[in-house]
């Protein structure tokens, strides 16, 4: 599939995710009328306890709590890839303060009214959110101290351009702190299928080892996996799609699907 029809996918369904209510969303994509009954809440964690969040903006999209790793300080600019309606911006807001600065950079334009709305409830004046595409963002070079993004690189066709623009954005010395969804070794077809009806999100992911080279390639620096948890698949769905013998070979490979959570610097 070209990125553009990949693209425009992404825009349709979190599309229609934005226009629903909170309680009907789940992670990744939603609704069972969205997605034809994927539990996708595998993913994601419970924001309850943190600083600053809005149960408003929170459509259980994630699949980590970057905000948790990512070493935000008073006065700093926070860009969030793939901010959704909200939830990270608002949790980034408290830490940063009057002082600093929350941008927000979303694909898909229901999901930056529904942010903006939530926002305008809120009455923040150094939160924004602005309509983008991650792999060519609309924020200056050398701006954000501090790049979080929450499940959505692993949506992103070209990952390797999109790390060049987290570098291009970083200021130096600035960082990220990013959750996504890779794997860890050669998944067969029948699992990823298996995998993306059980848990969503995994057609786009690639393997750690790739991932962590892009992020290196753009001119990353210090890159640390700060939480790595297994997306465990249960039995008798992977049975569905595999029989007795694959499904014991693909336990004894050591393969899967992983959430993490990395930190990386610009020089």
């Amino acid at each position: 599939m070209k990125p553009e029809d990949l693209k425009l996918i992404v825009k349709e369904k979190y599309g229609k995710i934005a226009k629903q209510n909170n309680e009907q969303t789940s992670s990744c994509c939603g609704t069972s009328s969205c997605c034809s009954g994927v539990d996708y809440s595998t993913f994601s964690e419970s924001y309850e306890n943190q600083i600053g969040y809005n149960p408003d903006a929170d459509l259980n999209l994630g699949c980590g709590i970057p905000t948790e790793y990512a070493h935000i300080k008073t006065g700093d600019t926070v860009v969030d890839l793939g901010s959704g309606a909200g939830n990270d911006c608002f949790v980034a807001r408290a830490l940063i303060g009057e002082t600093g600065k929350v941008i927000g950079v979303d694909l898909t334009e229901a999901m930056i009214n529904k942010a903006r709305a939530n926002n305008e409830k809120l009455g923040f004046n150094n939160v924004e959110f602005r309509l983008g595409d991650i792999e060519n963002m609309p924020v200056s070079a050398n701006q954000a101290d501090v790049v979080i993004s929450n499940c959505v690189l692993n949506l992103v066709p070209d990952k390797a351009k999109a790390f060049r623009e987290i570098f291009r954005v970083l200021k130096p010395g600035g960082h990220l702190s990013v959750s996504d969804v890779v794997l860890r070794g050669t998944l067969h077809e029948k699992i990823q299928q298996a995998a993306e009806m059980y848990a969503g999100c995994v057609s786009g992911a690639i393997d750690i080892n790739l991932y962590l080279s892009a992020m290196k390639d753009s001119g990353l620096v210090n890159i640390k996996v700060q939480k790595d948890k297994l997306i465990a698949i249960p039995d008798d769905t992977l049975l569905h799609y595999l029989n007795k013998t694959e499904l014991k070979k693909f336990k004894e490979s050591g393969s899967g699907i992983f959430s993490i959570t990395v930190y990386a610097e610009k020089p």
